[in-house]
Formats: C-alpha cells, sequence, structure tokens
C-alpha cells in the first residue's frame, strides 16, 4: 500500500511538478538573458518557488469554493510545498552569491571605526532578514512534510506547523516586493509578480469569508 502511494505520487505528482519547475526555470533565464548566470538562477529560483508557493495555498481555498472537504494532510498539497522548498532554498543559496562579495554583509553591517558588526538595518538589510526567517520557516516545513512527522507530532501540532505556510508566504510577498524596486525589475516581471501573489490573496480571502458565512 505504501510503496504503491509513493509509486503515484511520483508519477502524478513529482515528475509533472519536476518538469513544470524546469521549464519555468530555463523559461526566465531565456527571458532574462543576462550576462549573469547567478543572477538569472536567483530570479529563476525566486520566481518559481513563489509560484509554487502560491499553488500549494490555492489548494484549500479552492475546495472551500467548490464545496469539498480539506483533509488534514492531502498528498498533492504536500507534494507542490516540497517542490516550493526545493526551489526557495536553492534560491537561498544561489542569491546569497549575486550581491554582495562576504556572505555575512546580507545581514550585517561594519560600525564606523570599529571591527564590530551590526545587524543591517537599512531597507536591502531588512528584507534580507524577511529572507533568512522564510528559509527557516521554509526549512521546518519541509522537514515536517510526512507521514512520519504527522505522526509524531499528532493532527493538532502538525497543523499548527503547517500553518505557518501563511506566514512563510507573506515573508517571502514582502522580501520579493522589496527587491522589485530595489532592483528597479523591468515591469513584466512587475506584473508577473503581481499576478502570481494577487490571486492567492484574493482566493485566501474569499474563501476565508465563505467559511465564516458557512459556519456563522
Amino acid at each position: 500500500m505504501a510503496s504503491s502511494r509513493r509509486r503515484r505520487r511520483l508519477r502524478r505528482h513529482h515528475l509533472p511538478l519536476a518538469a513544470w519547475s524546469l521549464a519555468g526555470l530555463l523559461l526566465v533565464r531565456i527571458v532574462l538573458a543576462s550576462n549573469h548566470a547567478l543572477y538569472e538562477w536567483s530570479m529563476a529560483t525566486a520566481y518559481v518557488g513563489l509560484a509554487l508557493l502560491g499553488a500549494s495555498l490555492l489548494i484549500g481555498p479552492v475546495n472551500v469554493l467548490r464545496g469539498r472537504p480539506n483533509p488534514v494532510s492531502a498528498d498533492l498539497r504536500r507534494d507542490i510545498g516540497i517542490w516550493a522548498a526545493v526551489m526557495s532554498l536553492a534560491h537561498v543559496a544561489v542569491g546569497m552569491w549575486v550581491h554582495m562579495p562576504r556572505r555575512f554583509m546580507y545581514w550585517l553591517v561594519q560600525d564606523p571605526g570599529t571591527s564590530r558588526f551590526s545587524p543591517r538595518t537599512d531597507v536591502f538589510g531588512l528584507t534580507n532578514h524577511a529572507g533568512l526567517l522564510a528559509a527557516l520557516a521554509v526549512l521546518l516545513l519541509l522537514l515536517t512534510s510526512s507521514d512520519l512527522a504527522l505522526r509524531t507530532l499528532g493532527v493538532v501540532r502538525w497543523k499548527g506547523v503547517q500553518r505557518g505556510n501563511y506566514a512563510l508566504y507573506l515573508l517571502v510577498v514582502v522580501h520579493g516586493a522589496v527587491f522589485q524596486v530595489l532592483e528597479e525589475r523591468e515591469l513584466p516581471f512587475v506584473l508577473l509578480f503581481a499576478v502570481m501573489v494577487l490571486p492567492v490573496a484574493v482566493l485566501q480571502c474569499v474563501a476565508f469569508v465563505r467559511r465564516r458565512s458557512i459556519h456563522g
């Protein structure tokens, strides 16, 4: 039974998600066509990761609007989340090599005239703090995206951890929106960012209102 389920998930979920992710990565790189390979990969993993994360958050609202129950754990939602985590962590790994010669400068700045370092409080630093928190949240969600974690934590605690996906998405959106401005992204990428984010926000709000109306 378990092996049959794994084969089904591999065939129906993971292989299509791998193909979709690869196609998305290549498409973003082709559109960018820059001379900076690391920047291309950073952008590609960022947009594909955001799309996958948003898709994982659309399944619940769609079920609500269609009058279908939302199970505690759904294989499709979990598998999309796994690929979103892979792309997000790849973005962190690549992104740390794009802007700064020394990695710690994304989050720290040297105090003038001293050898001490303090947390960055400029816009660039704050959005990177948000990105770091998002990366830690992604790692936690990835480590708990298994039947073993569900059995170990129990339904209530496991569901509480998985609901961190909403806070994660907010951090990712803030991080991404700030970089749209900092890097002065071209209009097509700004529009693509908006097109990926707005449907998730709208459907979450609509589903929330629908649930409230149903349960009084």
